[in-house]
């Protein structure tokens, strides 16, 4: 994806003119056809590209100061309801914190913490695994420990069940290596590494309620930012 975006930047591909097919990219590229697939709809959702049935992908150009508007991982899943993207939930309950959740949640490494774990799935094609981690006392009596998809937000849904009140975020985004499990699940060779999002989220005091957790498969997306210079 960042050569065809640099290619749209640098003029090689100007606006109106029409991208390579799949099996083209396919053989430039030499990757299989779901990472063609998930590259050219990245560009699509930025505002890079268009698709007209029966015609094929168009340039758009450069999107003015797109990501300004777009929610950051974090931020997209505690305010998306569950029924709004394709997925499975994979995993529900109350597990062992992993070291980096207990720092971020502000609890006991290995204490119990409840997760709620969902593999999203865009074009038939599974993309990324979103974890929404708690502590305990926070999922019960909510709807989190269900299996069936969240109408709601996880910040609305919190909200309207617990009373709190989500303030601010603060992101860090980390690469490693996909364990076996993950591997399996996201349909990614185990040499490719992920990008690892963790937002913890906080109230206005600061104090730690949810760590929203986004793996994405490296090859397969690009984190941007866009901000004004002051």
């Amino acid at each position: 994806m960042q050569t065809l975006q640099r290619r749209i930047e640098s003029g090689d591909y100007p606006p109106g003119t029409l991208l390579p097919s799949e099996n083209q990219l396919i053989q430039e590229f030499s990757v299989s056809r779901p990472t063609v697939v998930a590259a050219l709809r990245v560009l699509r959702e930025q505002g890079w590209i268009e698709s007209q049935q029966g015609k094929g992908r168009f340039v758009r150009g450069r999107p003015a100061m797109a990501s300004i508007e777009q929610k950051r991982p974090g931020q997209a899943y505690l305010t998306k309801p569950e029924t709004d993207t394709a997925g499975e939930i994979v995993e529900v309950g109350a597990v062992a914190a992993p070291n980096r959740i207990a720092i971020l949640l502000g609890v006991q490494p290995q204490s119990k913490v409840f997760v709620r774990r969902r593999l999203i799935v865009r074009e038939g094609e599974p993309t990324e695994l979103v974890a929404l981690w708690l502590p305990l006392e926070l999922s019960e009596g909510t709807d989190l420990t269900s299996g069936e998809p969240l109408r709601q937000g996880f910040r609305e849904h919190l909200h309207a069940r617990k009373g709190v009140r989500f303030d601010h975020i603060v992101e860090q985004i980390t690469a490693r290596m996909p364990s076996a499990g993950e591997a399996k699940q996201l349909g990614m060779p185990k040499n490719v590494p992920i990008l690892a999002v963790f937002g913890a989220v906080r109230d206005a005091s600061g104090r730690p309620l949810a760590v929203v957790e986004v793996l994405l498969p490296a090859d397969r997306h690009e984190l941007e930012d866009a901000y004004p210079i002051m």
